[in-house]
């Protein structure tokens, strides 16, 4: 991706992210925008970063995810911190061109991300049905 691309790519994640900083510190916000917000984020990645057979994929999968991060995203305000500062390491990686550490931080976020959810799932229980 070419370096102008790049950096706009960057300041909208960091918009997005500060949003998010701005919930988990408690300045402003809802908690209940968590949700919208971190899939702004992650689908502006993947619009950005992936082709055809991966957007394919994600497209596949997400809305199977979506049901249990807008149900419980809520509920992961006091990890939230946590995520922020993975999204940072991942705009740096960004903003430096450097694709490995992208894909490397991108795969912890998504990964820790799915255990905070978990960790959230085995203390509320599954929630509606499906």
């Amino acid at each position: 991706m070419a370096e102008p691309k790049r950096l706009a790519l960057a300041k909208e994640l960091t918009a997005i992210n500060e949003n998010l900083r701005s919930i988990a510190e408690g300045r402003s916000g809802h908690a209940s925008d968590i949700f919208d917000l971190d899939r702004s984020f992650h689908r502006l990645i993947v619009k950005a970063g992936a082709g055809a057979r991966l957007s394919t994929l994600h497209n596949a999968i997400e809305p199977q995810t979506e049901r249990y991060w807008r149900l419980y995203a809520s509920s992961i305000i006091r990890d939230l911190l946590t995520s922020v500062k993975e999204h940072e390491g991942i705009i740096e990686g960004i903003v430096a061109g450097d694709m490995n550490t992208v894909e490397r931080r991108l795969q912890n976020n998504w990964q820790k991300g799915s255990e905070r959810l978990g960790h959230v799932i085995d203390i509320f229980g599954e929630r509606g049905s499906w």
